[in-house]
């Protein structure tokens, strides 16, 4: 069987914790995209090169998850070369018999288009910047400017930005725990395929 789910959204709203109980949930396999970006961007040297040869290994690095890793990801995000060297490698996955989940900006608008479900996982600016600064701690305040500086650089880059697919389900995370989020995203999912939850 070959159903993509494409879910979408920004920074720290959940669609990565949503994402892998899907897939563990449904027994697909999962990409979170993000991980690519940030690899190429920590990788270093030219980015285009970087993602043309990228390998397994580069998205297991411990150091991923950083402010700086997340930084670097949306400054290589809006090269064009960068995003079409990656381009075949996340369809090919999402398209992959056994069904698959890929999480990241552009799943459902660019990479998936045709995926059978599409989620956009969102939440308020303060309550993600709030989440994230409980993962890598700092300062909160400080957290919250490079949660809006990065929300405004992922929604107006010219490539690929983070957007809203028209047919696409959304999910506002704002005033959710993690449980009735998945429980949301999971009845949609099960709706599609025609499954009891």
């Amino acid at each position: 069987m070959i159903f993509t789910v494409a879910i979408d959204g920004p920074a720290a709203a959940g669609k990565g914790s949503i994402a892998r109980a899907v897939a563990e949930r449904f027994g697909f396999a999962h990409l979170d995209t993000g991980l690519l970006y940030r690899a190429v961007g920590v990788k270093g040297g030219d980015p285009a090169v970087a993602a043309q040869g990228l390998v397994p290994a580069d998205i297991e690095r411990r150091d991923l998850r950083t402010l700086e890793a997340g930084q670097a990801a949306s400054r290589v995000a809006v090269i064009p070369q960068v995003r079409e060297a990656l381009l075949a490698f996340q369809r090919r996955f999402a398209r992959a018999e056994g069904g698959a989940v890929l999480d990241g900006r552009d799943i459902g608008t660019v990479i998936c288009p045709e995926a059978e479900v599409k989620l956009f996982v969102t939440a308020n600016a303060e309550v993600r910047a709030h989440r994230r600064w409980l993962e890598v701690g700092g300062d909160e305040a400080e957290v919250l400017a490079q949660q809006i500086k990065r929300d405004r650089c992922d929604a107006e880059r010219a490539v690929a930005p983070l957007v809203l697919a028209a047919d696409a389900v959304v999910i506002d995370t704002s005033a959710m725990d993690i449980a009735a989020a998945v429980a949301e995203a999971v009845a949609v999912v099960a709706a599609k395929l025609g499954k009891q939850v």
